[in-house]
Formats: structure tokens, sequence, C-alpha cells
């Protein structure tokens, strides 16, 4: 059974990319979940995110929105403190920024899922990818939901964040077409 490269024989890793990498998700906080986890990626590598996953659950308390939009300087300083998950101020913050633009965008009557499901008509992109190689770092699409993200007040959205998010979520289907998840993606 074939798999992308990056899926490597770590189990953690190979469980993460056969059971939730590019499965189109639908539904808000699991999407501002994947947003906060995207953006701790940052300069960091993926499988160092999926170690402190349960870490990250606990801390954030399950990314129920209005608990994170809700977080005050206590709760910020608390994170600080807490080894299980990144301890970045800058970045913590942003999650709190994030949630609440998330709530101004559902108040508005636009749930975040038709947000970003709208820049692709509400369809999959199919990258067809040969080699993983072949995949960029960021793209025309997450650079102009980054720069809308941004404009709306998102923080920490940067095109390269924006990109991993859409193929986790999804979004943009990037397993190359040799692997086993390509096909089953593919027929959804």
């Amino acid at each position: 059974m074939e798999r992308c490269e990056w899926a490597g024989s770590n189990e953690n890793m190979q469980e993460y990319h056969d059971t939730v990498w590019g499965v189109p998700e639908y539904d808000d906080q699991r999407l501002f979940r994947k947003l906060v986890l995207d953006m701790n990626q940052a300069g960091l590598s993926w499988q160092t995110i999926l170690n402190k996953m349960e870490n990250f659950d606990q801390a954030y308390e399950h990314f129920v929105l209005e608990k994170v939009a809700a977080f005050d300087e206590a709760k910020v300083e608390s994170l600080m403190q807490d080894a299980g998950i990144i301890r970045n101020r800058r970045k913590i913050e942003a999650a709190i920024t994030n949630a609440q633009k998330v709530l101004d965008m559902q108040a508005s009557g636009l749930s975040f899922s038709d947000y970003l499901w709208g820049f692709v008509d509400h369809q999959v992109i199919d990258e067809k990818r040969a080699s993983m190689a072949d995949v960029p770092a960021k793209t025309e699409l997450s650079d102009a939901i980054a720069k809308d993200l941004k404009k709306r007040g998102f923080k920490f959205v940067g095109s390269t964040t924006i990109y991993a998010f859409l193929q986790a979520v999804g979004i943009v289907n990037d397993h190359k077409i040799t692997c086993f998840r390509y096909e089953e993606l593919s027929k959804k």
C-alpha cells in the first residue's frame, strides 16, 4: 500500500495521513481547530504538532469557538506555561482573535465552512500530483484566501500556512496519484 512520502514510517503520521489529511471538512469548529494547529506548525514539523495534539485539545478547551474567543490575559499566561503546547504568545493570541473572527462571520450569517469552500465553488481541487516534489508551498488560491482573511482581521494566516490548511481539510487534494488515499478521496 503506497502512501505519500511525508507520512514516513511513523505510526502517528501514517494514521493522520490515512484517516484525516485531505478528508473534506465542513464543520466550523473542526475547521477552526485545524487552522490553529496549522498556525502553530509554522516553523516546526507536523510531527511536533501531532505529538502535542491531545494537549492542544485540552489547553484550547477542545476548540469550542466561544470558549477560545473569551480567553483572557490570565488564560494566555496559563497557556504560556503549558509545556504540552507551542508556547508562542503571538500564536496563542492569534487563536483567540481568529475564534472571535469566525464568530463574527457566523453572526453575520456566514459559516466559516461556506466562506472557505466558497473560494472553490464548494468543489475539491484535485491537483493530480505525480510526485510530492510537485506540491508547492503556496498557490494563487492560498494567496487569495490569506489576503482576505487578513483583511477580515485574522492573524497568523500567511499563504504557506493557509495552503497547508487547505490540504489538511480536503479543499485541495494533494495526495499523489499513486497514494491509496488519492483514489479514495477522488471518488468523493
